[in-house]
């Protein structure tokens, strides 16, 4: 073998364990950018919608997606170049988090499309209150008349 081959391997073999590098890198800073999991559980809010507009913050995932991005272009770049000796780890991290990340953007929607609603829901209701309280009054307004030309 001549030198220049064995130079051309351990340059591709640096190149690989750097492109791992950067792929475990990215993925670690998906995890980071990760919002806490008790932010998405616990709330201060004094009403719905407080408690509404604190999950879909906390949903937010940030960089996360920007670094997921980074991590699945490096593994494929990585993969297709056959630079990793084993990369089902990788592999593994990448769809577990692509499918996290996924999740709490679904999640946030939904969350989104309450946050319109339960307003629009409670608007409804107090009118419909309104309406049942303007109902008694005019009953209890009718009933007093009644009585009151039954007393002449």
């Amino acid at each position: 073998m001549s030198q220049s081959s064995l130079d051309d391997d351990e340059l591709f073999g640096e190149a690989a364990s750097e492109m791992r590098a950067d792929v475990e890198e990215s993925l670690d800073a998906v995890r980071s950018a990760l919002p806490d999991a008790d932010d998405v559980w616990e709330t201060d809010a004094d009403n719905v919608l407080g408690v509404l507009n604190g999950l879909r913050s906390a949903l937010d995932t940030g960089d996360a997606e920007e670094e997921l991005h980074d991590a699945k272009k490096w593994f494929t770049m990585g993969q297709r170049a056959d630079a990793f000796d084993d990369a089902d780890d990788l592999e593994a991290a990448i769809a577990e988090l692509d499918e996290l990340v996924a999740g709490m953007e679904d999640a946030a929607d939904q969350v989104g499309d309450l946050t319109s609603t339960v307003p629009e829901l409670r608007g409804s209701l107090q009118d419909a209150e309104a309406a049942v309280s303007e109902d008694a009054d005019e009953a209890e307004a009718e009933a007093d008349d009644e009585s009151e030309e039954d007393e002449e």
